[in-house]
């Protein structure tokens, strides 16, 4: 048997409409312990909200938590996943739109999220897990390095 999104998934997580703020965002985040909320329109899924959506949007280009609605601040254009998809179909969605989490869709329903923490603590396929963690963290600042000393162990060390 092949392990399922449904498996490994939060089922109904929390949500928040888009004029709700960033506060808001950022407590609901707080309560549940987890670092997206769906954004809602109604019944429709327009968006995300990450921790790090609150922080770069808003906290670092000096914006009012309190003032910025979650409408203006979502990452829209959500790739999402199947309750009956495969883990290793999300794993490559994630890798391939360098995402952390998709949301999870039933006939136009949210009916959970996956991160890719729930797949690294549920999936077998351990070394999929960081391929994919690599292809999600890559960027041009990331594949970049300084003109600093090699990587691997220091020589001070080695004696």
């Amino acid at each position: 048997m092949s392990l399922l999104v449904r498996h490994v998934m939060t089922e109904a997580p929390k949500t928040l409409s888009t004029d709700m703020s960033a506060a808001d965002a950022a407590g609901l985040m707080t309560s549940f312990d987890v670092g997206a909320i769906p954004v809602t329109d109604g019944d429709d899924v327009v968006g995300l909200v990450t921790d790090r959506d609150i922080v770069v949007r808003v906290v670092a280009a000096r914006q009012d938590p309190n003032g910025t609605s979650l409408g203006t601040i979502a990452t829209k254009g959500l790739v999402t996943a199947s309750p009956d998809m495969g883990v290793a179909e999300a794993r490559r969605l994630m890798s391939e739109h360098q995402v952390r989490r998709l949301p999870v869709m039933k006939s136009d329903r949210l009916v959970g999220i996956v991160s890719i923490g729930d797949l690294a603590v549920t999936d077998p396929a351990k070394r999929a897990i960081g391929d994919t963690l690599e292809a999600v963290s890559v960027s041009q600042s990331t594949r970049s390095t300084n003109g600093g000393p090699e990587r691997g162990t220091p020589e001070r060390t080695r004696r």
